[in-house]
């Protein structure tokens, strides 16, 4: 309890990034707030796309999947996307088993990523 989610977002050209900055993304109250301060930079910045960079993370609670379905449908309302950067293959597992592989697109890393949105 009190931990923080460590995120740090930017926006390059009409790309936001969201990268998580721990190995562990877990807690509760933390994720809340990343999710508030997504709302918050869509709202303001009205990016094109939001690449989620997960280079580094070994670990994410449920709660981070909840977080990218809601800026996903946010960010659908005006036409943009979500997108995964750098995520290692034990966490991919996590979005096969889900199913949610088949709605977001995954990249090897950020760079990837972006010029993917790019070329759209």
């Amino acid at each position: 309890m009190g931990q923080t989610v460590d995120l740090q977002i930017i926006k390059q050209a009409n790309v936001g990034i969201a990268a998580f900055k721990a190995p562990c993304v877990s807690d509760a109250d933390g994720i809340m707030t990343a999710g508030r301060l997504l709302r918050e930079f869509i709202d303001s910045e009205a990016p094109d796309a939001i690449v989620f960079d997960f280079e580094g993370v070994k670990f994410f609670s449920s709660q981070v999947l909840g977080l990218l379905l809601d800026v996903r449908a946010k960010l659908q309302e005006s036409g943009g996307q979500v997108v995964i950067a750098g995520i290692n293959p034990q966490l991919h597992r996590v979005f096969k088993i889900t199913n949610l592989d088949k709605i977001f697109r995954f990249f090897e890393n950020r760079s990837d990523a972006i010029q993917a949105i790019a070329a759209d």
